[in-house]
């Protein structure tokens, strides 16, 4: 343990958290300086002008230069076995930009990362992802989890902060890293829904590999990349609500209690633990209303005076193994020799059990088990309905073609044969009638299963056209208000008024009539367009949902004919089983009763046999009697 222990500290050393500003505009009251690692701020409750420093201060257009500056020492770091955290901030900014970070950070922070890990190691090399999802109440979800497991922080003592319960999946390139990443945010987007702007999300790359691969108990190098971003603003009027990372720095600063919560736990080791961590705020200066900006600068300069500790993470799996197993050894010889009631021995060696459950649970045989078993539920889960309704329509298909055929050959036979017998003519028209009733049944089928696998995407379009449609709507009244106003004002500017007067206040007041006028009939006819919308919508969902009942109930009735069949047949069972028992019951009670009458007689027989050997005075009969 001694050794595990001193090699989990080398090279520890304090760091600062680097903190990068993006701007998506420079105002007049904003000026960058000292060649982007300075910004100065002018509020519009505040005649000061503020001064601050940060690492970088780029453009959206010069986003590139973060890489070399931030991102590359960053993907150094974790390749030299060091953890590192990039957390990506910004409020409302930040969900419009997020295209651009994914690109131009995210991709390119991956990509730097495996071309570093694959060019030093060559061999014994693990990376695994994961993916969280937390919703604004501070509860996680794991988007790689078929089965969506329970969550919980765990903290082990020479593995340090853990999470129980999350699936990992194993990559091999930054590409395959990178389209997991994709996929997990459009799974959050679509589980969210209208919230998903309000969630935050973390992206883990685990980097492990044998320092001496050619030794069976190598030492295992251990670094971890977290990518977070964080929704919310640093503002506590944003109506998108307050970022994490703004509690997360308060309860920093006062000393107080972290929440147990994960999302808190994580940042909180990620900016005063064992991490190298970078901070990328994007921010979106609006001019006079704007309370983001100055609390979003404050936020980020408060973020770069925080410390970490960050160390180079190595271990020794069998060691710690066989540590752990001597200290449960150990402390069950404690609770043997003081009583097994003492409670914290048993909380003891609970701990020590799961410490080693955990250390067994890091052996990269059993993650990539587990990890091979995640692929292939997810994809199992995918492709059923595709395979579904390609059978079923392939079928459909099918039938239709043998039904048609079967049809163009009674036809032509009929022709064929022409006049006959009345019996066999109406045979066969009877046949025709009967197979065209089948096809016109078979087709109303295929086109009903066809509708109802396109009714989704195409309510889908059509909400789609009507928003454009209300969109279009919307601009031109805008457009036409705005003519309207400026018409207005080329009316005073041309009528040459004294700027008070009545003259002048009636113009005025009657050219803002017109302009309320047309913002009125606007407005209703954009409510109109809403309420068709509306109901057009209605009727798709009802339509869709009649659908689905049907589909439902069919289900359900196939469901009761499985269980009435299966019903019956265990009662024709039970009921065969219940004879054969009762005959057998009847049949041994008879062979009872013959036996016993048989056994009467022969006692009898025996009496009379004696009583004539008593008659004839023979001695074996006192002595059968005396041995009776």
């Amino acid at each position: 343990m001694a050794t595990v222990n001193m090699n989990a500290a080398m090279c520890e050393a304090a760091d600062t958290v680097r903190v990068g500003v993006i701007l998506t505009a420079v105002p007049d009251s904003m000026v960058i300086f000292e060649e982007g690692h300075g910004l100065e701020y002018k509020s519009r409750t505040d005649e000061e002008v503020k001064s601050f420093s940060f690492d970088q201060v780029v453009t959206v257009d010069n986003i590139q230069s973060f890489h070399p500056e931030l991102l590359q020492p960053l993907t150094e770091s974790i390749s030299g076995g060091y953890n590192g955290a990039l957390l990506i901030c910004g409020g409302a900014s930040l969900e419009n930009m997020t295209p651009l970070t994914d690109h131009s950070m995210i991709k390119q922070v991956l990509t730097d990362l495996f071309s570093r890990v694959l060019s030093q190691v060559k061999e014994e090399l693990f990376i695994s992802v994961s993916f969280l999802q937390f919703y604004p109440d501070g509860s996680a979800v794991d988007l790689l989890s078929p089965n969506r497991e329970t969550l919980k922080r765990v903290a082990h003592p020479v593995l340090g902060s853990l999470i129980g319960g999350l699936c990992e999946v194993c990559v091999c390139s930054a590409e395959e890293a990178y389209t997991l990443y994709e996929t997990c945010r459009d799974t959050l987007r679509a589980n969210a829904g209208s919230i998903s702007s309000r969630c935050s999300s973390l992206f883990s790359v685990a980097v492990e590999w044998k320092l001496h691969p050619e030794e069976v108990e190598s030492e295992v190098c251990r670094s971890r990349l977290q990518l977070f971003s964080l929704a919310g603003g640093a503002s506590r009027t944003d109506l998108r609500g307050v970022s994490p990372l703004v509690k997360v720095v308060e309860e920093t600063q006062s000393e107080a209690t972290t929440s147990d919560k994960i999302l808190p736990s994580l940042l909180n080791d990620a900016l005063t633990g064992n991490s190298r961590t970078v901070l990328v705020y994007c921010l979106h200066p609006q001019g006079v209303l704007d309370d983001e900006t100055p609390s979003a600068l404050a936020l980020a300069k408060t973020v770069r005076s925080l410390v970490t500790k960050a160390s180079v993470n190595r271990w020794c799996p069998r060691a710690t193994e066989q540590m752990i197993r001597d200290s449960i050894v150990d402390q069950r010889a404690v609770m043997m020799s003081q009583g097994e009631n003492d409670i914290h021995n048993t909380i003891r060696l609970a701990e020590l059990i799961q410490n080693l459950q955990i250390v067994k649970d890091q052996s990269w045989e059993k993650r990539r088990e587990e990890s091979k078993k995640i692929k292939d539920k997810t994809q199992s889960c995918r492709t059923p309905s595709i395979h579904l309704h390609s059978r079923d329509s392939r079928e459909s298909t099918n039938n239709m073609k043998h039904l048609q055929t079967q049809l163009k050959q009674e036809m032509e036979k009929h022709i064929r044969e022409g006049k006959g017998n009345v019996e066999k003519v109406q045979e066969t028209v009877a046949r025709i009638q009967q197979l065209r009733e089948a096809l016109r049944e078979e087709t109303l089928k295929n086109g009903a299963s066809t509708e109802k696998s396109d009714l989704c995407q195409q309510s889908e379009l059509e909400y789609s056209k009507a928003q454009e449609w209300r969109t279009q709507l919307k601009e031109d009244h805008g457009r036409l208000i705005q003519e309207e106003v400026e018409k207005m004002e080329r009316d005073l500017a041309q009528e040459q008024l004294p700027t008070e007067g009545p003259q002048r206040e009636l113009l005025v007041l009657s050219g803002e009539r017109r302009v309320l006028v047309l913002q009125m009939e606007a407005l209703r006819d954009e409510a109109q367009q809403a309420e068709t919308d509306l109901q057009n919508l209605y009727q798709k969902h009802q339509t869709e949902l009649h659908c689905l009942r049907e589909e439902s109930l069919q289900v359900f009735r196939v469901f009761r004919q499985v269980c009435e069949e299966q019903r019956r047949m265990s009662e024709d069972r039970y009921r065969s089983v219940l004879l054969e028992a009762v005959q057998d019951a009847v049949y041994l009670s008879a062979q009872n009763q013959q036996l016993q009458a048989d056994n009467r007689q022969l006692r009898k027989a025996l009496g009379e046999l004696k009583d004539t050997l008593a008659v004839r005075g023979d001695p074996t009969a006192e002595l059968s009697s005396q041995l009776q």
